[in-house]
Protein backbone atom coordinates (compact mmCIF):
# COMPACT_ATOMS: atom_id res chain seq x y z
CA UNK A 1 0.00 0.00 0.00
CA UNK A 2 1.08 3.35 -0.71
CA UNK A 3 0.13 7.12 -0.38
CA UNK A 4 1.62 10.04 -2.28
CA UNK A 5 0.74 13.47 -2.33
CA UNK A 6 -0.26 15.19 -5.66
CA UNK A 7 -0.77 18.88 -4.15
CA UNK A 8 -0.91 20.46 -1.01
CA UNK A 9 -4.99 19.25 -0.73
CA UNK A 10 -4.45 16.16 -3.10
CA UNK A 11 -3.83 12.41 -1.97
CA UNK A 12 -3.19 9.28 -4.07
CA UNK A 13 -3.78 6.26 -2.14
CA UNK A 14 -2.31 2.98 -4.20
CA UNK A 15 -3.66 0.22 -2.55
CA UNK A 16 -2.61 -3.66 -2.76
CA UNK A 17 -5.17 -5.66 -4.20
CA UNK A 18 -4.82 -4.96 -7.82
CA UNK A 19 -3.00 -1.85 -7.40
CA UNK A 20 -5.95 -0.11 -7.15
CA UNK A 21 -6.13 3.41 -6.77
CA UNK A 22 -8.18 6.06 -4.77
CA UNK A 23 -7.29 10.18 -4.36
CA UNK A 24 -8.73 11.80 -1.99
CA UNK A 25 -9.37 15.71 -2.37
CA UNK A 26 -9.17 17.68 1.07
CA UNK A 27 -11.45 20.95 2.08
CA UNK A 28 -10.09 21.89 5.67
CA UNK A 29 -11.35 18.32 7.66
CA UNK A 30 -13.52 17.56 5.15
CA UNK A 31 -12.41 15.07 2.21
CA UNK A 32 -13.59 13.72 -1.30
CA UNK A 33 -12.56 10.46 -2.47
CA UNK A 34 -12.50 9.64 -6.06
CA UNK A 35 -12.46 5.65 -6.28
CA UNK A 36 -12.37 3.67 -2.84
CA UNK A 37 -9.58 0.70 -3.44
CA UNK A 38 -10.10 -2.94 -4.26
CA UNK A 39 -10.23 -4.87 -0.90
CA UNK A 40 -11.70 -4.27 2.27
CA UNK A 41 -7.98 -4.63 4.01
CA UNK A 42 -7.29 -1.86 1.31
CA UNK A 43 -10.13 0.10 2.30
CA UNK A 44 -9.81 0.39 5.23
CA UNK A 45 -5.75 1.24 5.52
CA UNK A 46 -7.30 3.94 3.05
CA UNK A 47 -9.73 5.16 6.14
CA UNK A 48 -7.64 4.93 8.92
CA UNK A 49 -4.82 7.39 7.50
CA UNK A 50 -7.35 9.64 6.35
CA UNK A 51 -9.90 9.52 9.20
CA UNK A 52 -7.47 8.63 12.01
CA UNK A 53 -4.68 9.58 11.51
CA UNK A 54 -5.07 12.58 9.30
CA UNK A 55 -8.68 13.45 11.20
CA UNK A 56 -10.30 13.75 7.88
CA UNK A 57 -14.32 13.31 7.05
CA UNK A 58 -14.94 12.37 3.47
CA UNK A 59 -17.90 13.71 2.75
CA UNK A 60 -18.19 12.31 -0.87
CA UNK A 61 -17.10 9.30 -2.71
CA UNK A 62 -17.35 9.73 -6.62
CA UNK A 63 -16.70 6.68 -8.73
CA UNK A 64 -14.99 7.23 -11.78
CA UNK A 65 -16.89 3.38 -13.28
CA UNK A 66 -19.11 1.18 -10.80
CA UNK A 67 -16.31 -2.34 -10.80
CA UNK A 68 -15.76 -4.22 -8.02
CA UNK A 69 -12.21 -3.15 -7.78
CA UNK A 70 -12.65 0.47 -7.10
CA UNK A 71 -15.58 0.44 -4.60
CA UNK A 72 -14.34 -1.48 -1.62
CA UNK A 73 -14.43 1.38 0.42
CA UNK A 74 -17.88 2.85 -0.09
CA UNK A 75 -19.59 0.89 2.79
CA UNK A 76 -16.87 1.89 5.38
CA UNK A 77 -18.14 5.63 4.88
CA UNK A 78 -22.21 5.31 5.17
CA UNK A 79 -22.71 9.28 5.27
CA UNK A 80 -20.46 10.22 2.04
CA UNK A 81 -22.72 11.19 -0.58
CA UNK A 82 -21.94 9.00 -3.31
CA UNK A 83 -21.99 9.81 -7.17
CA UNK A 84 -21.51 7.69 -10.03
CA UNK A 85 -23.01 7.86 -13.46
CA UNK A 86 -26.33 6.98 -14.61
CA UNK A 87 -25.09 3.76 -16.59
CA UNK A 88 -23.49 2.17 -12.81
CA UNK A 89 -25.58 -0.75 -12.76
CA UNK A 90 -25.31 -2.09 -16.55
CA UNK A 91 -20.84 -1.71 -15.53
CA UNK A 92 -21.32 -3.49 -12.04
CA UNK A 93 -23.63 -6.61 -13.36
CA UNK A 94 -21.48 -6.87 -16.60
CA UNK A 95 -17.99 -7.06 -14.67
CA UNK A 96 -16.33 -10.54 -14.70
CA UNK A 97 -15.31 -10.76 -10.71
CA UNK A 98 -18.41 -8.50 -9.28
CA UNK A 99 -18.17 -8.51 -5.32
CA UNK A 100 -22.21 -8.18 -4.32
CA UNK A 101 -21.08 -7.19 -0.74
CA UNK A 102 -19.40 -3.58 -2.18
CA UNK A 103 -22.04 -2.54 -3.79
CA UNK A 104 -24.04 0.87 -1.97
CA UNK A 105 -26.61 2.62 -4.36
CA UNK A 106 -25.23 6.26 -5.18
CA UNK A 107 -27.11 8.61 -4.08
CA UNK A 108 -26.45 11.29 -6.96
CA UNK A 109 -26.33 10.30 -10.60
CA UNK A 110 -25.61 11.94 -13.93
CA UNK A 111 -25.87 11.60 -17.52
CA UNK A 112 -23.53 13.68 -19.27
CA UNK A 113 -21.37 16.16 -16.64
CA UNK A 114 -21.69 17.93 -13.84
CA UNK A 115 -19.34 20.40 -11.59
CA UNK A 116 -18.59 20.15 -8.15
CA UNK A 117 -17.08 23.30 -5.86
CA UNK A 118 -14.45 21.44 -3.41
CA UNK A 119 -12.50 23.70 -1.14
CA UNK A 120 -9.99 25.52 -3.85
CA UNK A 121 -10.99 23.12 -6.95
CA UNK A 122 -13.82 23.40 -9.51
CA UNK A 123 -13.99 19.86 -10.15
CA UNK A 124 -15.66 18.60 -13.69
CA UNK A 125 -17.16 14.97 -14.16
CA UNK A 126 -17.91 13.99 -17.72
CA UNK A 127 -18.92 11.19 -19.07
CA UNK A 128 -16.32 9.29 -20.77
CA UNK A 129 -17.43 5.71 -21.82
CA UNK A 130 -14.47 3.49 -22.80
CA UNK A 131 -13.23 0.64 -21.20
CA UNK A 132 -17.08 0.49 -19.54
CA UNK A 133 -20.09 2.42 -20.18
CA UNK A 134 -20.44 4.13 -17.04
CA UNK A 135 -16.86 5.65 -17.10
CA UNK A 136 -16.20 9.20 -16.03
CA UNK A 137 -13.05 11.30 -16.01
CA UNK A 138 -12.75 14.08 -12.68
CA UNK A 139 -10.24 16.94 -14.30
CA UNK A 140 -9.06 18.89 -11.30
CA UNK A 141 -7.64 22.11 -13.13
CA UNK A 142 -6.60 22.94 -10.18
CA UNK A 143 -3.89 20.46 -9.55
CA UNK A 144 -3.37 20.01 -13.32
CA UNK A 145 -4.35 16.68 -13.09
CA UNK A 146 -7.43 14.59 -14.18
CA UNK A 147 -8.72 11.00 -12.81
CA UNK A 148 -9.17 8.54 -15.80
CA UNK A 149 -10.49 5.07 -14.15
CA UNK A 150 -9.85 2.21 -16.45
CA UNK A 151 -9.94 3.76 -19.34
CA UNK A 152 -5.75 3.35 -19.31
CA UNK A 153 -3.74 1.02 -17.71
CA UNK A 154 -0.12 2.35 -17.28
CA UNK A 155 1.20 2.91 -20.35
CA UNK A 156 -1.21 0.12 -22.10
CA UNK A 157 -5.58 -0.18 -22.38
CA UNK A 158 -7.29 -3.66 -20.95
CA UNK A 159 -9.86 -4.55 -23.64
CA UNK A 160 -12.54 -6.96 -21.24
CA UNK A 161 -15.59 -6.49 -22.99
CA UNK A 162 -15.04 -2.82 -24.45
CA UNK A 163 -15.01 -2.18 -28.66
CA UNK A 164 -11.39 -1.12 -28.07
CA UNK A 165 -12.42 1.80 -30.53
CA UNK A 166 -14.62 3.34 -28.07
CA UNK A 167 -11.11 2.93 -25.45
CA UNK A 168 -9.57 4.50 -28.28
CA UNK A 169 -11.80 7.77 -28.59
CA UNK A 170 -11.87 7.79 -24.42
CA UNK A 171 -8.61 8.84 -24.25
CA UNK A 172 -8.53 11.09 -26.90
CA UNK A 173 -11.16 13.09 -24.64
CA UNK A 174 -8.73 12.74 -22.33
CA UNK A 175 -5.72 14.73 -24.00
CA UNK A 176 -8.06 17.16 -24.71
CA UNK A 177 -8.28 18.39 -20.82
CA UNK A 178 -4.62 19.18 -21.35
CA UNK A 179 -3.38 18.03 -17.65
CA UNK A 180 -0.03 17.31 -16.68
CA UNK A 181 -0.60 14.17 -14.65
CA UNK A 182 -3.13 11.46 -15.83
CA UNK A 183 -3.91 9.24 -12.63
CA UNK A 184 -5.31 5.62 -13.69
CA UNK A 185 -7.35 3.93 -11.86
CA UNK A 186 -4.88 1.30 -10.92
CA UNK A 187 -0.83 1.54 -10.40
CA UNK A 188 -0.77 5.38 -9.77
CA UNK A 189 -0.01 8.64 -11.59
CA UNK A 190 2.49 9.34 -14.94
CA UNK A 191 2.82 12.10 -16.86
CA UNK A 192 0.61 13.18 -19.97
CA UNK A 193 2.45 11.33 -22.28
CA UNK A 194 0.85 8.13 -20.85
CA UNK A 195 -2.09 8.18 -23.55
CA UNK A 196 -0.16 8.53 -26.04
CA UNK A 197 1.76 5.41 -25.44
CA UNK A 198 -2.00 4.00 -24.20
CA UNK A 199 -3.01 4.16 -27.79
CA UNK A 200 0.30 2.83 -29.19
CA UNK A 201 -0.21 -0.16 -27.44
CA UNK A 202 -3.90 -0.79 -29.00
CA UNK A 203 -2.89 0.59 -32.50
CA UNK A 204 0.02 -1.86 -32.45
CA UNK A 205 -1.67 -4.90 -30.76
CA UNK A 206 -5.05 -4.50 -33.13
CA UNK A 207 -2.20 -4.02 -36.08
CA UNK A 208 -0.66 -7.82 -35.25
CA UNK A 209 -3.80 -9.42 -34.21
CA UNK A 210 -5.67 -8.11 -37.66
CA UNK A 211 -2.34 -9.57 -39.44
CA UNK A 212 -2.57 -12.76 -37.88
CA UNK A 213 -6.02 -13.11 -38.66
CA UNK A 214 -5.41 -12.04 -42.28
CA UNK A 215 -2.11 -14.22 -42.82
CA UNK A 216 -2.81 -17.53 -41.58
CA UNK A 217 -5.68 -20.13 -41.14
CA UNK A 218 -8.15 -19.48 -37.67
CA UNK A 219 -6.72 -22.10 -35.30
CA UNK A 220 -3.17 -21.03 -36.07
CA UNK A 221 -3.69 -17.39 -35.76
CA UNK A 222 -5.10 -18.12 -32.06
CA UNK A 223 -1.97 -20.03 -31.05
CA UNK A 224 0.19 -17.04 -32.31
CA UNK A 225 -2.03 -14.37 -31.02
CA UNK A 226 -1.46 -15.98 -27.53
CA UNK A 227 1.95 -15.21 -27.89
CA UNK A 228 2.32 -11.77 -29.06
CA UNK A 229 5.12 -10.08 -26.52
CA UNK A 230 3.99 -7.19 -24.61
CA UNK A 231 7.42 -6.06 -25.97
CA UNK A 232 5.62 -5.99 -29.69
CA UNK A 233 3.04 -3.14 -28.50
CA UNK A 234 4.80 -1.11 -26.22
CA UNK A 235 5.21 2.72 -27.52
CA UNK A 236 9.47 3.32 -27.87
CA UNK A 237 11.54 3.63 -24.86
CA UNK A 238 8.58 2.36 -22.59
CA UNK A 239 9.59 -0.57 -20.10
CA UNK A 240 6.59 -3.19 -18.77
CA UNK A 241 6.17 -3.36 -15.60
CA UNK A 242 5.24 -6.91 -14.09
CA UNK A 243 1.55 -5.16 -13.84
CA UNK A 244 1.46 -4.24 -17.10
CA UNK A 245 2.87 -7.69 -18.25
CA UNK A 246 -0.05 -9.30 -16.17
CA UNK A 247 -2.79 -7.18 -18.39
CA UNK A 248 -1.33 -7.86 -21.35
CA UNK A 249 -1.21 -11.63 -21.03
CA UNK A 250 -5.09 -11.12 -19.97
CA UNK A 251 -5.42 -8.89 -23.47
CA UNK A 252 -4.15 -12.00 -25.50
CA UNK A 253 -7.10 -14.28 -23.41
CA UNK A 254 -10.01 -11.94 -24.38
CA UNK A 255 -8.35 -11.18 -28.17
CA UNK A 256 -8.97 -15.17 -28.49
CA UNK A 257 -11.75 -15.87 -26.26
CA UNK A 258 -14.01 -12.65 -27.75
CA UNK A 259 -12.40 -12.73 -31.60
CA UNK A 260 -11.42 -8.94 -30.92
CA UNK A 261 -10.79 -7.63 -33.92
CA UNK A 262 -11.64 -10.16 -36.28
CA UNK A 263 -14.45 -7.88 -37.31
CA UNK A 264 -11.85 -5.17 -38.72
CA UNK A 265 -9.86 -7.86 -40.01
CA UNK A 266 -12.84 -8.81 -41.76
CA UNK A 267 -13.60 -5.19 -43.23
CA UNK A 268 -9.89 -5.17 -43.73
CA UNK A 269 -10.00 -8.20 -46.40
CA UNK A 270 -13.46 -7.05 -47.62
CA UNK A 271 -11.54 -3.35 -48.64
CA UNK A 272 -9.12 -5.47 -50.43
CA UNK A 273 -11.60 -7.47 -52.64
CA UNK A 274 -13.04 -4.46 -53.87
Amino acid sequence: MRLEELAGDVLMFVGDDHESVATAILDGEQALLIDSLGSQDDARWLRRVLCEDLRKTVRVIVATHFMSDHMAGLSLFPDALTIAHRHHRHTFLSQNRRVDAFYREPRVVFDSAMSLRWGRHELSLIHNPGKTMDHISVDVPGADLVCVGDNIVGNIVYLSKADPELIRAAIGRIRQFGRGTIVGGHMGKFPAAVLDNAVHYLDRLQHHVMQLRLDVAADEADARIASIPIEACLAPSVEASAFEREWHRRNLDVVIAQSVFAFDAALAARAVRA
